[in-house]
């Protein structure tokens, strides 16, 4: 499915006398402007300035980016990063084209390493003290359970799915991720697991009912914790899972399993110690565990529009950086698999979904949060596709736990 914008440009301007002049040379916009397209890596776009003239086009251009005023050029000369999205979400860019398309192409230009690194200076990425999470989380899960409802699967799985088959479904993909990490750490009848930042409920609940452990699930969003209760009580299930409407780092008892499907991204790199030595403190000695994070290749701040508006806090982290959470405390990783491409597919149907319920969302919040909601969903599928993001889960126990496996076999098993 194309995702464009239909821009509100005169097309008559064509066949003005001004446009017929940009046409011999280029306007001293145009000539910025490519020069910032080189500094990007000369992406295969189309770009066509408010004046009708056609200021850059890379080879074999898959989508055409509309710019409607010299105001929005220079913001995007002086800081691409932010206001490329602040231009689209303001209704200031407008894509002929697949929005998508159009994203992979920007992503996977080599940009220069000087604009690269002065960029990766200019993040700024908002603290994770547990007053700052709390906001920062409420920023992005507490804008209301009916929105995610439109777009997300019937369990309200807000993570990468596992598409074992081609032929799977959004639901069934989200019931297989959970079968995939359960299996990992060898999830046994009767074991004690703790859930740290369980999101609506869903895999906690899903533990308990099909591979018969306890479950202790914190989280701080008020609305998803709320939302999880109900769904435990309608499943019967409150004698065995407990949900905690707190910060990870209040997590108290031992378990003998620690998960983590999420979460990590919202944590914050300077607080990686903080959540080592939660870990270490309640995980029992044969304790085993899973973290499920987006991550990247190599250090790298969030970029500044996605921190600004849509993840305040956020942090993807490396596997080198994650080795932070485990070596300090003698923690063995006994597995790690990248399974970009399936967020990819997933956030292809959420924005499928999304899109077939924009009227709904526009009712809800005005056009301006679907361009949003859009241009983050659109990037996020352009930053897996292209390899700029990697979806990372690490499943790792104490050095004295023999309670593992010998090989993987037990990853692939069809059932719980």
């Amino acid at each position: 499915m194309r995702y464009s914008d239909t821009p509100h440009l005169d097309s008559s301007d064509a066949a003005s006398p001004q446009i017929a002049a940009a046409a011999r040379a280029p306007s001293i916009d145009a000539r910025l402007l490519r020069v910032l397209l080189r500094a990007l890596g000369s992406p295969q776009v189309r770009i066509v300035l408010w004046t009708g003239e056609a200021a850059y086009e890379g080879a074999r251009a898959v989508a055409t980016l509309r710019i409607a005023d010299r105001p929005t050029l220079l913001r995007l000369l002086i800081r691409p990063e932010l206001e490329f999205g602040e231009a689209y979400t303001n209704g200031r860019l407008h894509v002929d084209g697949d929005l998508v398309a159009l994203l992979e192409a920007i992503f996977a230009a080599p940009a220069s390493p000087l604009l690269d690194g002065l960029m990766s200076r200019l993040r700024r990425a908002r603290g994770n003290t547990p007053q700052a999470s709390r906001a920062n989380i409420h920023h992005h899960y507490d804008i209301g359970d009916d929105f995610y409802r439109l777009w997300l699967d019937e369990r309200m799985v807000y993570t990468c799915a596992y598409f074992a088959t081609g032929a799977m479904s959004l639901e069934q993909a989200q019931v297989a991720k959970m079968n995939h990490v359960c299996r990992k750490v060898a999830l046994r009848s009767g074991e004690r697991v703790v859930d740290a930042g369980c999101g609506w409920g869903a895999l906690a609940l899903h533990m308990a009912q099909h591979f018969g452990v306890s479950v202790r699930a914190f989280n701080i969003s008020h609305e998803q914790i709320a939302h999880a209760r109900e769904q435990c009580r309608t499943a019967g299930l409150a004698g065995r899972v407990e949900f905690i409407e707190d910060d990870y780092r209040n997590i108290s008892g031992e378990y003998d399993v620690f998960m983590s499907i999420g979460m990590l991204e919202h944590v914050g790199r300077e607080h990686y110690g903080e959540l080592g030595r939660v870990i270490d403190r309640c995980l029992a000695p044969q304790g085993r565990g899973l973290i499920h994070t987006i991550g990247r290749d190599r250090p790298q701040g969030t970029n500044a529009w996605l921190e600004k508006h849509i993840f305040p806090g956020a942090h993807i982290p490396t596997l080198r950086e994650m080795m932070d959470l485990f070596e300090p405390r003698g923690f063995s990783v006994l597995d790690v698999e990248n399974l970009r491409l399936h967020y990819a597919e997933t956030l292809r149907h959420w924005l499928q979904r999304f899109e077939g319920s924009v009227d709904r969302v526009t009712g809800m919040f005005g056009e301006r949060f679907v361009r949003a909601w859009r241009f983050y969903l659109a990037g996020s599928i352009a930053g897996f596709t292209t390899g700029s993001m990697q979806l990372f889960q690490v499943a790792f126990a104490r050095e004295a736990c023999t309670a593992i496996p010998w090989t993987r076999a037990h990853v692939y098993e069809r059932q719980p």
